[in-house]
């Protein structure tokens, strides 16, 4: 195992981030992590060890805290390896009922501060001519559920930009995964990581539906985050790590359902995609 390699995580105080971070410090990395509350964090991750923990306190929507949090951790360690955007939070309620503001707020977490986490720190890996980037999605971007639709979009988006970051940077040697779990036995769905509309709009009772079935499982998630951190320090290990991780077996299971009927969609409807062509 090469144990050398120089970790930075975001939003480690909590959920996976915070058990990443554990995990990471317990097998002998280096890790910088990021949290609003350092102090909560250090005293979560239950570690004194300063030559291989640098605890941050960093508002990810602000470049010039996230520059300064990048140099301090040039200046701790050297290097940045291996960059994990965790942070983000869910939100769940009919489209209807959402605010703009909410909707804005939750795009500005999930979505703008990872990509300039990535802007910020691509620089430091070009001129390693390394470097390995995981985005933490969800199986809600690609296979959402009802009362999902703006977190789903978030994680769509940073599915999308993911894809795309890999081809851009693959001549540098900076590899880039998406991993895309369905639910894991975290706080995502507790009052301080959840965001939940109260919406008393008429209706939407598949929507009001699905969330029970969604908030009923709070603590008995299938997925196992000591797992999952196990999973991510292995995939950091390979020369060419996935694009995709859908991680879990329920998210298995609807990427699999998803990409199925898609399949038999494209196909059924090849004549009219073809159709909107010039003859030749």
């Amino acid at each position: 195992m090469n144990n050398s390699k120089v970790w930075y995580v975001t939003g480690a105080s909590q959920g996976l981030g915070l058990t990443l971070v554990k995990t990471l410090l317990a097998n002998g990395y280096r890790v910088a992590a990021t949290s609003r509350d350092a102090h909560k964090m250090s005293k979560a991750v239950g570690v004194v060890d300063n030559e291989r923990f640098l605890p941050l306190v960093v508002d990810l929507n602000n470049t010039d805290c996230i520059d300064d949090s990048i140099e301090r951790t040039l200046t701790a360690f050297g290097r940045i390896d291996v960059l994990v955007n965790n942070a983000g939070y869910g939100m769940t309620g009919p489209v209807e009922g959402t605010t703009e503001e909410d909707i804005r707020n939750l795009f500005a977490v999930n979505v703008l501060a990872g990509i300039e986490v990535v802007k910020h720190i691509l620089p430091v890996m070009r001129r390693q001519q390394s470097g390995y980037i995981i985005n933490i999605g969800s199986v809600a971007g690609f296979a959402g559920a009802p009362g999902w639709a703006a977190y789903s979009a978030t994680k769509a988006a940073m599915a999308a930009f993911s894809e795309v970051l890999a081809k851009e940077v693959s001549e540098f040697g900076i590899r880039v995964t998406i991993v895309e779990p369905s639910g894991f036995r975290t706080g995502f769905l507790t009052p301080g990581s959840l965001s939940k509309s109260t919406s008393d709009i008429e209706g939407y009772e598949l929507v009001k539906k699905t969330q029970d079935q969604y908030l009923s499982t709070d603590g008995q998630q299938a997925g196992d985050p000591g797992r999952a951190a196990t999973i991510l320090i292995a995939l950091a290990a390979q020369t060419a790590p996935p694009v995709h991780l859908f991680l879990g077996r329920d998210a298995y299971l609807r990427a699999a359902r998803k990409l199925n009927a898609m399949k038999e969609e494209l196909e059924q409807l090849k004549d009219i995609s073809i159709s909107a062509d010039f003859d030749h």
